[in-house]
């Protein structure tokens, strides 16, 4: 076909990689973004920027700089994430089932796709804030998870934009798309509510990258069940399941853990969307991932998970999860004075939630909705369980531990004995949800048959079953991208 015409619905990360595609693949691309310019790009728009991928060694991982000079590029182990690894990862939130086809996609095409990404003048910064501790006067990377974009999510999306832009794709803010055309049997197009109007849009192919349900607490009921309907929403609005409606209503079949999502701990008082009177680089402060350098304690002023069970990127997107089961869906977390100068940003942002005191006794009154007699046993009991026969070492997991306790923390067990004390008021926050739609290796939307739809094509969140469990800190955005690349290229040729 001659120059055909791809229809991308959605603007974030996915659908802007499709959309790129599609045009290297000579294709004229017309993307359909539901937020306005301000509030455009989904849910990428609100990550840390961050990507996993594998990787050998420090020479994989200079190429993709956006700086090699920064001096303190020589003074960095980045170590290495072979695939094993990432395979290794992705198992451990998988279930007990083997790998699918598409999770073993994601993994091999992880470095390569990065590198597709350069090629389009998106490049990145090692994580040196939140992903490396110094040690022996040299950063070292832990985790696997390294690069990030330039301006992090902000960042990344803006720099896709571009590329998008430069290639002569054609974008429509405000329109939001609201069901499938069809003639017999092949997607053929679009219809779209646009500020002038309601139109009908034709196509050669349709390409589904506009992010989840878990913008809508009534898709979240119906689909989640439990509690989720009470959780907040850490991104965009605008993820509401209108693409996952549009694609079954053209014969998809809902695919992946229904009730599957990434959910971290988040400020308990954060409005939903990640309050929107704030810049977009300033919302994702609203999370609270450091719970590994204290403890969590409920309403019963008890814990109840082990907060140093592995490195917090890979337990925050199921710590989310945990808080939510919690009576009132809430939790604290207690961290003293020996570990602050090692809390994040979001810790120190302006609008952050917290009470200080200067004792355990006084801190745990300010504690609202927890029980203070018990909150302060938990404590003590704590502090009392703390083996110092091991060093404390955050770059490592590094088996410093309780023993003793029905709930024992395994790693990064420091006593919290030194004042001033703080405590955080935190919340589950749903960053986006695991079903979907299934599709086939070239992105192809499924029918209930697992034969491909003609002309439809998905990419992002919109894939079902690449996340089951919970998933490795930064594989959203990988995924997002390695399928959309995938996508676009896909619709371009159908």
């Amino acid at each position: 076909m001659s120059n055909p015409h791809v229809i991308v619905v959605g603007g974030g990360n996915a659908a802007l990689c499709a959309a790129i595609s599609a045009l290297e693949s000579g294709a004229r691309v017309t993307l359909f973004e539901k937020g306005n310019p301000e509030e455009a790009g989904g849910n990428s728009r609100y990550t840390a920027g961050a990507m996993r991928f594998a990787y050998e060694d420090r020479d994989s991982i200079l190429p993709l700089l956006r700086d090699p000079h920064d001096p303190r590029v020589p003074k960095t182990d980045f170590g290495g994430y072979p695939r094993e690894k990432f395979e290794a990862d992705m198992l451990h939130f998988n279930a007990g089932q083997p790998l699918s086809a598409l999770q073993q996609k994601l993994i091999n095409a992880s470095y390569d796709t990065m590198a597709w990404l350069t090629t389009h003048d998106i490049r990145f910064d090692p994580i040196y804030s939140r992903q490396a501790f110094e040690k022996d006067g040299k950063y070292v990377f832990w985790g696997g998870l390294t690069l990030e974009a330039k301006g992090e999510g902000v960042g990344l999306v803006d720099a896709e934009l571009a590329a998008f832009e430069r290639l002569g794709g054609r974008i429509e803010y405000e329109s939001a798309c609201e069901s499938l055309l069809i003639d017999s049997g092949r997607v053929t197009g679009v219809v779209v509510d646009t500020p002038t109007g309601r139109r009908d849009v034709q196509g050669d192919a349709v390409v589904l990258g506009c992010g989840g349900f878990e913008a809508s607490s009534e898709m979240r009921a119906e689909v989640m069940g439990g509690n989720w309907s009470q959780a907040k929403v850490r991104g965009t609005r605008h993820n509401t399941g209108a693409g996952l409606s549009m694609a079954l209503d053209a014969g998809a079949h809902l695919h992946g853990r229904t009730d599957g999502c990434h959910a971290v701990p988040m400020d308990r008082d954060m409005p939903d969307y990640g309050n929107t009177a704030l810049p977009f680089i300033e919302r994702k402060h609203y999370r609270k991932i450091c719970y590994f350098l204290g403890v969590m304690l409920n309403a019963h002023g008890q814990r109840f998970v082990d907060e140093g069970v592995n490195f917090r990127n890979y337990t925050y997107a199921q710590f989310g999860r945990a808080v939510l089961e919690q009576p009132g869906n809430f939790a604290w977390q207690i961290f003293d004075a020996k570990v602050d100068d090692l809390l994040y940003a979001e810790y120190r942002f302006k609008h952050a939630t917290f009470v200080e005191a200067d004792t355990l006794e006084a801190l745990v009154e300010m504690l609202d909705g927890v029980d203070p007699s018990a909150a302060l046993d938990t404590l003590r009991e704590f502090n009392e369980a703390v083996n110092d026969s091991r060093a404390f070492d955050p770059t490592v997991l590094d088996g410093r531990r309780t023993h003793g306790l029905a709930l024992e923390k395994t790693n990064w067990a420091n006593r919290i004995d030194a004042p001033p004390y703080r405590a955080y008021p935190v919340t589950c926050g749903i960053t986006f949800t695991y079903a979907g739609v299934a599709v086939d290796m070239n992105a192809a939307v499924l029918n209930a048959d697992d034969a491909p739809i003609p002309g439809l094509f998905a990419c992002g969140e919109m894939i079902g079953g690449i996340f089951v469990d919970g998933y490795p800190g930064g594989s959203g955005l990988t995924s997002g991208a390695v399928f959309g690349r995938i996508a676009g290229a896909s619709a371009a040729n159908a």
